[in-house]
């Protein structure tokens, strides 16, 4: 009898599998082909706005994507820098072959992970319980609790024009086996459909035609334990083209023969990560739109077109990639193609990423109804620290809207649902000002170090974070100036009033324009400027913080009003009709969750709540 089993070694299932084993539980890791572990199948790049800071949420609860992240950048960028610190992020482009082999690696030195190459055909299910997994070979593997993280390998389909096989990602075998078990278990699925772009010989591009994309020359880290001397790979340009109207008039031309405008996709595609085919249509008026030229590894001969994911014939896609600046010669060594596959309605799940009907059988990645690499490893972390904490008999983690994107993007999934691929966005966020890139471990740390994810040497440079901090924030409420002072004739030069009062520095960097650096060289004592940037925003930004917080703690309580999940909501009056059905359907945990419930008005919050006060 095993401890957990995770089936699917994507990014979900990697972070699953380090969170239970960090926490002393045996974890049984299955995937098909252990050298496509953690496999990049699309863009080669981990990061960019809101996914940069569920990496570092994920690597401040003791998770794995950021320091490999870190370890194999090729390019380092920090985006959104002319925006407010609560939009920025990091955007690493990877070597995604090293970055594979680097994960398998870290799998095979971790003793509490047992990595099985098989194909899991179906799920043991008994009693609305998980009980572990069935093999292709008919092996039966028991388990106390299993965490699903198939991707997109659920029954998957892959298109090409009209052209269609039924194979995963990386020509990998597909399954009807588990679907049928879901379904088997009245779990209802969803089909939705993904795509990916043409690969083209390196060498084949005119690279004078195009735009250099320069990277960061001052380096930014996913990981805690980062530092400049780990970025051992060269650091690679990328480039910038664009599509024109004869891009344009070519797609149009060849719209019934593309997979999803010729009737072969049933499944809904992602609305923020749209094919080419889908932009030219939905967005008939622009002339052009956006490419991107990236690198994919130093050990191949080929760079990835991101903004160009496309479901066309070949021939096709030749023509069509040719009539781009740039591009007017490039080989393509592999074709764009759609991939449809099964996933779950995710309002079935708990905010533990458990199943409502079916006990010890957790969710997590692209199977919730989720794109993007990042997404998958936050909801992977989260499923495995839950399992693991289930298994030890222990409450479990729920991270609030206020704490993490992760806390927003789970509680999205399991109150709203979703009809096509979700995609994590800074706006999803009602506090994005609370939930920023530079104090993700201040928010998240303490919670993994609590319960055995973050190992002592992680907390130890969290604390000394803390403490220099403090002490800075400190120090500069006491180093004050006054009009005679050399800073006043600098402040001068950069346009401010003379200093009429003592002021501290602490004040001055409330003013827009003075930065910790700026005011460095003018100071009393050292500053460690890379954590004062940290002090930097929370005094610019210190009366949005505290209404934030505000806000923050209103919705705090709504979360602590606890709802039974048997609650029979027929038995309240006054609720509505479409409320009463909505809560029925969701079950949601809390009030502040039943809040945000599509269809449930304020009216029935308000009686839900009355109602909760008179069973208490």
């Amino acid at each position: 009898m095993r401890d957990i089993i995770v089936v699917g070694a994507g990014h979900a299932g990697i972070e699953a599998a380090f969170a239970a084993s960090n926490m002393g539980v045996k974890v049984t890791l299955i995937t098909l082909n252990s050298d496509l572990m953690a496999t990049l199948p699309c863009n080669p790049s981990i990061g960019g706005p809101a996914k940069g800071i569920v990496v570092r949420e994920v690597d401040a609860l003791g998770g794995v994507m950021g320091r490999m992240a870190d370890l194999n950048a090729l390019q380092i960028k920090m985006l959104n820098m002319a925006k407010g610190p609560g939009v920025r992020a990091l955007r690493n482009q990877i070597d995604k072959v090293k970055y594979v082999r680097d994960m398998k690696a870290l799998v095979l030195a971790n003793e509490n992970i047992e990595l099985i190459e098989d194909q899991v055909e179906n799920l043991i299910i008994e009693n609305n319980q998980a009980k572990g997994v069935k093999l292709a070979d008919g092996t039966i593997l028991e388990s106390k609790m299993v965490i699903l993280t198939a991707g997109t390998f659920l029954a998957s389909k892959i298109m090409i024009g009209h052209e269609v096989e039924n194979i995963a990602s990386d020509n990998q075998a597909t399954t009807d086996g588990i679907s049928n078990s879901l379904s088997g278990e009245k779990l209802d699925l969803i089909r939705l459909k993904t795509g990916t772009v043409a690969r083209i010989k390196t060498n084949s591009v005119h690279y004078d035609r195009v735009e250099i994309q320069p990277g960061d020359e001052e380096y930014s880290f996913f990981s805690w334990q980062s530092t400049k001397e780990d970025i051992k790979l060269p650091q690679l340009p990328c480039y910038l083209t664009y599509t024109n109207l004869d891009t344009h008039e070519i797609i149009e031309a060849n719209l019934d023969s593309s997979a999803m405008y010729g009737g072969v996709v049933t499944g809904e595609g992602a609305r923020y990560c749209p094919s080419i085919e889908d932009k030219i249509v939905r967005f008939a008026d622009k002339e052009r739109h956006q490419l991107f030229i990236e690198p994919e590894s130093l050990e191949m001969d080929t760079v990835y077109v991101q903004g160009l994911s496309t479901s066309l014939p070949a021939e096709v896609q030749d023509e069509m990639i040719k009539s781009v600046v740039g591009l007017e010669d490039a080989e393509i060594t592999a074709y764009g193609y759609a991939i449809e596959y099964d996933a779950i309605n995710p309002i079935q799940l708990k905010k533990t990423l458990e199943s409502m009907s079916v006990d010890n059988l957790f969710f997590a990645g692209q199977i919730n109804g989720t794109s993007g690499y990042e997404e998958a490893a936050g909801q992977g972390i989260m499923a495995g620290i839950n399992a693991g904490l289930k298994f030890l008999g222990k409450d479990p983690l729920i991270l609030r809207r206020d704490e993490a994107y992760i806390g927003v993007m789970i509680d999205d999934l399991v109150t709203k649902g979703t009809k096509e691929p979700y995609r994590l966005l800074t706006s999803r966020s009602e506090y994005r000002l609370l939930l920023r890139h530079d104090n993700a471990d201040l928010r998240l740390t303490q919670y993994g170090y609590d319960i055995g994810t973050v190992k002592d040497d992680q907390y130890a440079h969290y604390q000394n974070k803390m403490k220099v901090m403090a002490e800075i924030e400190e120090k500069l409420k006491a180093n004050t100036f006054v009009q005679s002072d050399p800073i006043n004739e600098f402040l001068l030069g950069m346009g401010f009033n003379n200093l009429n009062e003592r002021t501290s520095a602490y004040d001055l960097l409330k003013r827009p324009t003075i930065t910790a650096e700026v005011i460095a060289p003018f100071l009393d004592f050292d500053i460690d400027l890379e954590i004062a940037k940290f002090n930097e925003i929370e005094i610019k930004y210190e009366g949005y913080i505290k209404k934030a917080k505000r806000e923050a703690e209103r919705l705090k309580k709504m979360e602590m009003v606890k709802i039974p999940t048997t609650l029979d909501y027929a038995e309240i009056e006054h609720l509505s009709q479409e409320g009463r059905e909505k809560l029925a359907l969701i079950k949601p945990e809390t009030l502040g969750q039943a809040s945000r419930i599509a269809g449930v008005n304020p009216s029935d919050v308000t009686i839900l709540s009355f109602f909760m006060k008179d069973k208490k």
